[in-house]
């Protein structure tokens, strides 16, 4: 979602898919608001943004939750992460992107289109067969 709050690479694809497709819902899981967060200030670190555009930024995100439907993390999304990590560990998967990956997993038959620009998390995405939109490399 980053990517829809701060012009970087790649965010002409996630612009574009609210162009190309008529997206009547957009489903997040908890976490990216955590997830959120954690880029935003990475980006302070780094330097590529100040703080008082990190607060900015993060102030815009959460006046827009109410466009979102944010997926709530259970018992049920943690155990099915927790499979996914025995599953694709071995090819990388960790903690976040398991809650991530099984979020989608669990309302797959809601969703037209799942979104990331984690390389890593799309190529899970498409081991489970979930439809996706790859961003340019």
């Amino acid at each position: 979602m980053f990517k829809l709050y701060h012009k970087e690479l790649n965010s002409d694809v996630i612009e574009n898919i609210f162009t190309n497709y008529k997206v009547t819902e957009v489903f997040l899981s908890e976490l990216a608001k955590i997830e959120f967060a954690s880029t935003v200030w990475k980006k302070v670190r780094i330097q590529d943004i100040t703080e008082l555009q990190a607060n900015a930024i993060t102030e815009a995100f959460e006046v827009d939750y109410s466009k979102y439907s944010f997926v709530q993390i259970d018992n049920i999304i943690i155990e099915q992460a927790k499979s996914l990590v025995i599953k694709y560990g071995r090819q990388g998967l960790r903690t976040l992107d398991s809650i991530q990956l099984s979020t989608a997993v669990l309302i797959n038959n809601q969703v037209d289109l799942f979104v990331s620009s984690d390389k890593l998390l799309n190529a899970f995405f498409d081991e489970e067969k979930l439809p996706t939109e790859k961003p340019r490399p």
